[in-house]
């Protein structure tokens, strides 16, 4: 049995959504934390908040699933992650261009690992899909809706989403989303 969506539409919903945004907001936080520990070179202080970081995210992922926030029928949405994944790549390294050309460095030393990382999603994924979803492809006749902001690829008719509906990748609205053509 799975335990995909198993609280929606009772009780524990909402609170179930807090906990998966406040475990979700707890990654953040305490990767922060490694960073600025790092920065005034407590690395065992770093070390115990990347710990609790990646135990934060296992949990938030759980509450999502509980949550029912991803389908199980989950390939579409990584085709989807896979190109916005692989423009990441760019998107970021242009992003580090800026913050170099502001005269922070490091900084941008540090975004151009992430936006190599981005890139190596997006391959790490396409592989997935090469091994899994071989000849899937979008059925024809179906609309595709992109993520203006991290192109993140939406199936479907964006239209028929709850007007919660954010992208799963950067939480823009539904409302930001233009028919791909």
């Amino acid at each position: 049995m799975s335990l995909n969506g198993i609280v929606k539409g009772t009780e524990l919903e909402g609170m179930i959504k807090s906990l998966m945004q406040g475990e979700a907001n707890g990654v953040m936080m305490y990767y922060a934390l490694a960073q600025l520990a790092r920065e005034q070179g407590l690395e065992d202080a770093a070390e115990s908040f990347i710990e609790a970081a990646n135990e934060e995210a296992v949990h938030a992922g759980f509450y999502a699933v509980l949550g029912g926030k991803y389908p199980s029928d989950f390939w579409g949405l990584v085709r989807g992650i896979q190109k916005a994944e692989t423009n990441g790549e760019a998107q970021i390294k242009a992003l580090a261009d800026q913050v170099r050309a502001a005269g922070h460095a490091e900084a941008a030393d540090q975004m151009e690992v992430f936006a190599r990382q981005e890139g190596g999603h997006g391959v790490r994924l396409q592989k997935l899909l090469d091994k899994y979803q071989k000849n899937a492809e979008v059925p024809a006749g179906q609309k595709v809706y992109v993520c203006p902001v991290c192109g993140y690829e939406h199936v479907g008719d964006i239209n028929a989403e709850d007007d919660s509906y954010v992208c799963p990748i950067c939480g823009q609205p539904k409302s930001v989303f233009v028919l791909k053509k």
